[in-house]
């Protein structure tokens, strides 16, 4: 349920940014998240930043970070600053332990919160399943996301089952193991502008 309240406590304060009267009941809550989908698979994490083409001058926040795998694996293969955000206290000071024991965290900070100022993002990275259906109901992600980014920033999203409405990915990653079996769809969108 972390990666849910981490991207309605987005959604709801860049929407009040762009209209003060905008409330929080506005965003319907999304679905449980099932325990067996609650992190991001290695492979799958490694995946999402190559996707992203992520480097050493990128800043990678990853949103209802879990146990901090994602944000970890960008500094430590890539050297890129990363920001960690989860609502959950466990989740975090696992995160924050991981971090240490990989060798990484003066690269890697990680905060337990419900809201989050995306501007220096260069790289925004989310696994949120069960998702396909609540973003479609709730049309204002894709402003209350994209605003705070700067031209050329990447969004990088595991969704499992399906695409944000009326958003459409510059590249859609049907992610297969060695074997060819499924993985995960990846979802990268490219900020338009020059960076």
């Amino acid at each position: 349920m972390h990666r849910a309240a981490i991207l309605c406590g987005i959604l709801i304060a860049a929407s009040a940014e762009n209209d003060a009267a905008q409330s929080r009941s506005a965003i319907e809550p999304l679905p449980e998240v099932p325990a067996h989908l609650a992190f991001v698979p290695a492979d799958v994490a490694e995946r999402m930043l190559e996707l992203a083409e992520v480097n050493s001058h990128d800043v990678v926040y990853d949103l209802g970070c879990g146990d901090g795998r994602v944000a970890i694996l960008a500094a430590k293969k890539y050297g890129a600053r990363s920001v960690g955000i989860d609502t959950d206290a466990k989740r975090i000071a696992e995160a924050n332990a991981n971090a240490e024991k990989a060798g990484v965290a003066n690269l890697v900070r990680f905060a337990q919160q419900d809201t989050i100022d995306t501007s220096e993002a260069t790289v925004l990275t989310m696994t949120i399943p069960q998702s396909a259906a609540w973003l479609n109901r709730n049309t204002l992600l894709n402003p209350t996301v994209t605003k705070p980014l700067k031209p050329g920033a990447r969004i990088v999203t595991n969704f499992v089952a399906g695409s944000m409405k009326d958003w459409k990915p510059d590249r859609v990653d049907h992610f297969t193991d060695a074997s060819g079996h499924p993985r995960a769809i990846l979802y990268l969108w490219k900020i338009s502008g020059t960076a």
